[in-house]
């Protein structure tokens, strides 16, 4: 049998730095599973330099975890101090949060990631060079939605995905402003805003009417570009279905995925209370997520299993059996914060793991060491799913997921805007005026769309794309919803917060454009004892967990390595010139992002020292 080793490091067009290894047979051009390995090659500090911090002051540091989706960490962190302190924000507070979240963070970062790090690898400069018969059938194939978008055949579409000079990269770099500019309006400033805190939000009130006429004009734009935007990755992305790429990269036979959901309800979140117990916080909160207007749900093997936050909560762990970590689990019982239950009197991890595996009793004790692919290998350590009937694997998280799981699920939310059922998600936008897109978007429409029952390269873009009109809808629910209260004369947005005696802990879950992000806090007297962050790549770029597999537990890998073992190589040249498109193409799908997914701490005679954020060997892709 004759093999190729691909070595993809790094892959280019993510945040952070992650490479790719894989053994794939010349003949079938498949990988033999067992060779894949992808791996994070980069390290940070943040989860360790909060110790001792007061919790308000955690949602300004972890939004300095990343460039690109910086208010996710801001806004989850924010959600973990309220619950820590006890203590919601008044409507219009929750309403603004939401519509900065979806303004400057969803409509922003889901059309970058779109459009300039995933389009071009199905541009014309790399479909030409790479699959040239692929590029043939797209100039043969009319573009059904030419009349909405203007382009006439898929070529066209591809050539405008070109780098710097296509149509498309242009227009994103015009509209991606626009929505940096809305979010900017209620956080201050971008990236890394520091407006959030518990109980609410800093932004002034003073002239709220004139700054949401300011935001409302530019969703108008931004509603017409999400659905022009649509309507050009629906054509694109049918056309690959169409000429049989539909299971390339595919991660699980039957979905395992996970959403915590999306943008609180105002009036509900609101309606937790000032003041109250983090006991009774938590208590409150999975009534509040379901009228989020992404609803939470967790899916194992094809079953929604639970809609819980709060089962979301208990179930997850995390080792380091392939990570450069060492164990923590003996280590940790003896602290005071030390706990094995939540307070609903579920035992973490139901009892059926280990609990100083659960986020809320993790310490991060790094162990850097070679890179050795039958053992550690990444900094990414290994997340999975316990669930109740004793199995344990690993969980997908993305834009994918959250529709997956939302489709699944019976829900009308923002005001009607979405609804859902039976596998289907639709969403209506009102008619806004664009005059730098085609008329033909500036109408209400209704999109709808029948989720796949699997994750794929082109079905995780297409979730992406869709998710894009559900933050719009999103946003003008809550700029209604805002209007509606500052007509009331109901403009306060924040309730002072009070820092409780003892320990308190929190569970902040939110989901970030890439995924769910999920923040865990134990506090005593206003200083943080333990901080624990979960970005989505934490999940979905997890290292191999064969020491765990048991006959309850049907995968070893999480979704990056799953998605590289089921690609299919299609590039249209010799073997030894095989770059890894269809490897690439698979992992930026997921929109990694390792800044946020990695948190460590050297030590040198009791003193942490800053380390070289990245490590590069054997760049070998030009892709």
């Amino acid at each position: 049998m004759s093999v190729r080793e691909l070595l993809v490091d790094p892959i280019t067009r993510v945040e952070g730095h992650i490479g790719a290894r894989l053994i794939v047979d010349v003949a079938t051009r498949k990988p033999d599973p067992a060779s894949v390995r992808v791996f994070a090659t980069m390290f940070t500090g943040f989860e360790v330099f909060l110790r001792g911090r007061p919790p308000e002051d955690a949602p300004a540091v972890t939004s300095r975890l990343c460039g690109v989706c910086g208010a996710a960490h801001a806004n989850a962190s924010t959600l973990a101090g309220d619950m820590a302190y006890g203590v919601s924000p008044e409507p219009l507070g929750v309403a603004l949060r939401n519509i900065a979240y979806a303004m400057g963070e969803y409509l922003y970062d889901h059309s970058i990631i779109l459009n300039l790090l995933e389009a071009p690898d199905y541009s014309e400069l790399l479909v030409k060079k790479f699959t040239p018969s692929v590029w043939e059938a797209a100039a043969k194939t009319p573009a059904e939605n030419r009349d909405r978008h203007g382009f006439a055949t898929i070529a066209d579409i591809m050539r405008a995905f070109n780098p710097v000079s296509g149509k498309v990269w242009q227009q994103t770099v015009l509209f991606q402003r626009i929505a940096r500019e809305a979010g900017v309006i209620i956080y201050g400033k971008y990236p890394h805003p520091n407006a959030l805190i518990p109980g609410g939000i800093q932004t002034d009130v003073f002239d709220i009417e004139e700054k949401l006429v300011a935001i409302t004009y530019r969703l108008v734009k931004l509603t017409a570009w999400v659905k022009y935007n649509y309507y050009i990755w629906e054509d694109l992305l049918s056309f690959y279905k169409n000429i049989g790429y539909e299971m390339n990269g595919l991660t699980y036979e039957k979905p395992r995925v996970m959403s915590v959901g999306l943008f609180d309800d105002p009036e509900s979140y609101s309606a937790i209370g000032d003041y109250v117990s983090w006991e009774d916080f938590y208590k409150s909160v999975d009534s509040t997520a379901e009228k989020r207007v992404f609803v939470p749900g967790l899916v194992l093997d094809g079953n929604l299993v639970t809609t819980k936050y709060t089962d979301m909560n208990v179930s997850t762990m995390e080792h380091v059996d392939t990570s450069f970590y060492l164990d923590w689990a003996d280590k940790v019982k003896g602290e005071e914060w030390y706990t094995e239950t939540d307070p609903l009197g579920n035992k973490l991890l139901w009892g059926k793991a280990d609990p100083a595996y659960h986020p809320w009793n993790k310490v991060t004790l790094p162990n850097p060491a070679g890179r050795d692919w039958a053992k550690k290998y990444s900094w990414v350590v290994r997340v999975n799913i316990a669930w109740k009937d004793g199995s344990i694997g690993p969980i997908e998280l993305g834009p994918f997921a959250r529709v997956y799981v939302q489709s699944r699920r019976s829900a009308k939310t923002a005001g009607g805007l979405v609804q859902s059922g039976n596998g289907v998600i639709r969403t209506t936008l009102p008619r806004a005026v664009a005059d730098e897109l085609p008329p033909a978007v500036w109408e209400e429409d209704t999109i709808e769309w029948r989720v796949p029952e699997t994750s794929t390269t082109i079905y995780r873009l297409w979730g992406r794309a869709y998710c894009l009109l559900v933050a719009a809808a999103g946003a003008w629910h809550n700029i209604l919803a805002a209007l509606q209260l500052v007509k009331a004369g109901r403009t306060a947005t924040s309730r002072p917060w009070r820092v409780p005696s003892g320990i308190t802990r929190g569970a902040g879950f939110n989901e970030a454009p890439r995924g769910s992000v999920r923040h865990w806090l134990v506090q005593r007297d206003g200083k943080i004892l333990n901080y624990q962050i979960h970005a989505p790549t934490t999940e979905n770029a997890s290292s191999r967990d064969e020491v765990r597999v048991t006959d309850k537990v049907r995968y070893a890998r999480a979704p990056y390595e799953a998605a590289v073992a089921n690609i299919t190589v299609t590039e249209e040249v010799p073997p030894d010139h095989w770059e890894g498109l269809d490897v690439v193409r698979a992992v930026r799908s997921f929109d990694p992002c390792l800044a946020c997914a990695v948190h460590i701490e050297f030590r040198n005679n009791g003193h942490v020292y800053r380390a070289l954020d990245k490590i590069v060997r054997d760049a070998t892709c030009s892709v």
